[in-house]
């Protein structure tokens, strides 16, 4: 679960990181009173709050000249208001929305920190260690997306402790920064502050982009994202008001409503599996071809018949979709129970693009016997890779 900025900088500042002074607003006179209340004089920053990156490059699809981003530097009260104004209910589209972009219902009203050195910080678990790893970099003018892409030696990579980062690992990285002494003791529990935030609220990543040092050599956190593990908020019923349904996509919502996960993507084949594994094998064997996944919709948990109706719905509402394959490998989760939703799902919403099915595990044999007496134009397949070959096939020549 993906929250906002000003909700990750509430957790950090939980666990001992340094935020600047901020607060929420979801009109232009909140946000005015909000950067009075901040400090007499400004300059502050309005943030536009959506679950995106890159908001500071974005545009906003009603500004006619595009120039001014989703964060905003402003010097005086009246300035507050007029940005407020034109950010709130407007769609913000930057590198990681595509092109429709996202709507803004609030903005993150913050004091404008002075810093002179800034750099990266991120935190995730490397499998192939296995480890709760952190990442480091020096952005300066530099984009952290730029440097991965350009520069990925410029990113210094550190397995830590089981138990936190130790003095070694805090100070190997400050040296790596090339940060100064003075900064040592708050850089290292800077650096505790993310791994028990990280560890706390089993969380998949922590990132601090960019942190920055003030002029007394502490370190703040001026913008920060977190990327909570949906597996885990049972234990952390605290995080559940993080969730917001008004940025969720109307098909992940309604996805998520019914236990699954749904993901969308920028190709042209829709992905129902049972399992991770399974979605991540059929979107590498689509890889580097023409068509590619558009969505996938992984049914975890117990489902029904009208469940996995459901289910097969909501893919077949996305217009990218040009066709359907369904792979499950069938344990807890009969295959014909898959098989009586794919023939209610046919006779509500109808087929009339490619659907190709692979079932293997638990009562296949009833599964496909049910599929072929009710004689719906459907694919079958054994394999996984033959079900990607032959729904890739029959979309094409569709074409």
């Amino acid at each position: 679960m993906d929250i906002h900025e000003y909700q990750a900088k509430q957790i950090l500042s939980a666990n001992g990181i340094k935020i600047p002074k901020g607060s929420i607003a979801y009109t232009p006179q909140e946000a005015k009173n909000a950067a009075r209340r901040i400090s007499v004089r400004g300059p502050w920053v309005l943030k536009a709050q959506i679950h995106s990156g890159a908001r500071n490059s974005g545009r906003f699809a009603e500004s006619k000249d595009g120039t001014a981003g989703g964060i905003r530097i402003v010097e005086n009260l009246k300035d507050v208001y007029s940005n407020a104004e034109e950010m709130l209910g407007s769609t913000l589209i930057t590198s990681q929305t595509g092109a429709k972009g996202r709507p803004v219902s609030r903005i993150y009203v913050e004091a404008y920190n002075k810093v002179g050195h800034t750099f990266y910080l991120g935190m995730a678990i490397d499998r192939t260690l296995p480890a709760v790893t952190l990442l480091a970099a020096n952005t300066r003018d530099d984009d952290i997306v730029d440097i991965v892409a350009d520069s990925p030696d410029k990113i210094l990579r550190v397995p830590l402790d089981l138990n936190g980062p130790t003095r070694a690992q805090t100070g190997q990285v400050a040296c790596f920064l090339k940060l100064q002494s003075k900064s040592a003791d708050s850089f290292h529990n800077f650096i505790r502050g993310m791994f028990k935030t990280f560890v706390g609220s089993d969380a998949l990543m922590v990132e601090i982009n960019p942190a920055g040092i003030l002029k007394n050599g502490e370190i703040i956190a001026l913008d920060a994202k977190i990327s909570l593990d949906d597996s885990a908020l049972y234990r952390h019923s605290e995080n559940m008001r993080f969730k917001d349904d008004y940025e969720i996509e109307t098909r992940k919502l309604k996805a998520s409503r019914y236990g699954f996960v749904y993901h969308e993507y920028e190709g042209n084949i829709g992905c129902i599996v049972n399992g991770d594994g399974l979605a991540l094998a059929m979107m590498g064997l689509m890889d580097g071809g023409d068509n590619s996944v558009a969505c996938t919709l992984n049914v975890k948990g117990s489902v029904d018949r009208d469940k996995i109706a459901a289910g097969i719905k909501i893919i077949a509402t996305n217009p990218r979709v040009e066709g359907i394959v369904i792979n499950i490998l069938g344990g807890f989760l009969r295959c014909d129970l898959i098989a009586d939703g794919i023939i209610d799902a046919a006779a509500e919403v109808g087929m009339n693009i490619p659907l190709v099915v692979r079932f293997e595990g638990t009562n296949r044999d009833e599964a496909c016997n049910i599929l072929e007496q009710a004689k719906l134009p459907l694919i079958m397949a054994e394999s996984t890779e033959e079900a990607v070959s032959k729904v890739v096939k029959a979309v094409e020549e569709g074409e």
